[in-house]
């Protein structure tokens, strides 16, 4: 969640944050595209992953968050 509201310049309290919390903890589809972007992000970090600018655009595609 802090993400998303860094993204969108919104405190994590902020009414528009809160009414996306509550959103992903009632709406089963967006909560499980919401965690499987952040496995994605953690699998990144923690492997510190490398793909080619083709891979990286195609997965950013496929996670609905092209650039």
């Amino acid at each position: 969640m802090n993400h998303i509201c860094d993204n969108l310049g919104e405190e994590l309290n902020s009414p528009r944050c809160l009414e996306i919390k509550e959103h992903l903890e009632s709406c089963g589809s967006c909560r499980n595209y919401f965690n499987s972007v952040e496995t994605t992000i953690s699998f990144y970090k923690k492997y510190n992953v490398k793909l080619s600018d083709d891979a990286h655009r195609r997965l950013l595609s496929f996670l609905g968050l092209k650039e």
